[in-house]
C-alpha cells in the first residue's frame, strides 16, 4: 500500500517504513504525528481517489530528528553601483518515518516475513557515523554519500575532493554546487575525535570552503 499525502504544504508519495524529509514540523523528535489529508491510496492495486482528500484516510508518521538542508548561496549585484550582496540560506527540515498507513480508519497489515532482511539492512546503515556534522553536508548530501556506501567519517576522509564531486553529480544535479575541498579533512578530525578543534575550523569556513 502507498499513499500521496500532503504534509507542510507538499506532496509526498509515501509507503510503510520510508523515511522522508518535509519542511520543518513543530511536533517534537521521537513523538508521532498524524497527516489527515491523503489524497490517493493505493491497496494492492485497488486505487481510491479524494476530493480532494480521502475521508476517514490517515498517514501516521514518526518525528525522527529536526535538522537543516544543505546551504543555497545567493549571490546578488548591481552594474555599476558597486553593489553586491552574498547571503546564505538552509531550510529548515524535519526527517520522519511512515508507521502506517490507514485508510477508513483501517491500518495497514504488518510488513511480511520477507521484508525482514530490508529492515535489518535498514537498521544496520542508521549505525553510520552523522555526517551533516561536517560543514557544508546537508542531509540530502548526506544521504547521496551514504547510498555510495561513504556512510562513516573514517570512509569519508579517504575520498578526495573530485572523488566525492562525483558522487554528489551523479546522486542529483542539485547537489554539484557543493564545495567539498574540506570535507575530508574535516571527516579525518570528526574520525580521530579532535571535536573541539573541528568546531574552531568550521567557524572559519562557508558552506564547507574557507570563506
Amino acid at each position: 500500500m502507498y499513499a500521496i499525502v500532503e504534509i507542510a504544504g507538499q506532496q509526498f508519495k509515501v509507503s510503510k517504513d520510508q523515511k522522508v524529509f518535509v519542511h520543518r514540523l513543530d511536533t517534537e523528535e521521537g513523538k508521532n504525528v498524524s497527516f489527515s489529508k491523503v489524497l490517493l491510496l493505493d491497496n494492492n492495486g485497488t486505487i481510491t481517489l479524494g476530493a480532494p482528500a480521502i475521508e476517514g484516510a490517515s498517514v501516521e508518521a514518526k518525528v525522527l530528528q529536526h535538522l537543516k538542508d544543505d546551504k543555497v548561496i545567493v549571490f546578488k549585484k548591481k552594474r555599476r553601483k558597486g553593489y553586491k550582496k552574498k547571503n546564505g540560506h538552509r531550510q529548515a527540515l524535519t526527517q520522519i518515518e511512515i508507521v502506517s498507513i490507514a485508510a477508513s480508519g483501517a491500518k495497514t497489515a504488518p510488513a511480511k516475513k520477507e521484508e525482514a532482511p530490508k529492515k535489518a539492512e535498514s537498521k544496520k546503515a542508521a549505525k553510520g557515523d552523522d555526517l551533516t556534522k561536517i560543514e557544508g553536508i546537508g542531509p540530502k548530501a548526506s544521504e547521496a554519500l551514504a547510498s555510495a556506501g561513504v556512510d562513516t567519517f573514517a570512509k569519508l576522509a579517504k575520498k578526495s575532493a573530485d572523488q566525492i564531486k562525483e558522487i554528489l553529480v551523479n546522486a542529483s544535479s542539485t547537489l554539484s554546487h557543493l564545495d567539498s575541498t574540506t570535507w575530508a579533512d574535516q571527516a579525518q578530525m570528526a574520525a580521530d575525535g579532535k571535536w573541539d578543534e573541528l568546531q574552531k575550523w568550521q567557524d572559519e569556513l562557508n558552506g564547507g570552503k574557507k570563506a
